[in-house]
């Protein structure tokens, strides 16, 4: 099955068209490197939680939105070759393809698929 990185950042409201540019170019290095599919999606109905909620996840402040995304991969050991490969390239380095969000607030992680309907 998949395996699948999974993100949540706290983007600037006004920067949606920067940040959908940033990941448009994100997203083609990323296939470069193996993965199948990077998906982006702008939160619409992400509400504020009492104990645990994607704004609390990321400290969201007043004029930011949620994103929530993945990037899916034939495989672990094809997402940690392809990552590695892609965080060298020159738009991932510093300065090159700023990110348009604070990073430091980002959450991630790699997730094995059990259920694929």
């Amino acid at each position: 099955m998949d395996y699948v990185d999974g993100f949540v950042a706290p983007v600037p409201t006004a920067k949606r068209e920067e940040y959908r540019e940033f990941a448009e170019k994100a997203a083609a290095i990323f296939r470069k490197h193996g993965a199948s599919r990077v998906v982006e999606c702008w939160g619409d109905d992400v509400p504020e939680g009492k104990l645990t909620s994607f704004p609390m996840a990321v400290k969201l402040e007043a004029g930011e939105t949620a994103v929530f995304s993945w990037i899916t991969w034939p495989s672990r050991a094809a997402r940690d070759e392809g990552m590695k490969n892609a965080m060298a390239e020159p738009g991932f380095q510093p300065g090159a393809n700023p990110m348009p969000f604070d990073g430091k607030r980002m959450i991630f992680g790699g997730f094995q698929m059990i259920v694929d309907h």
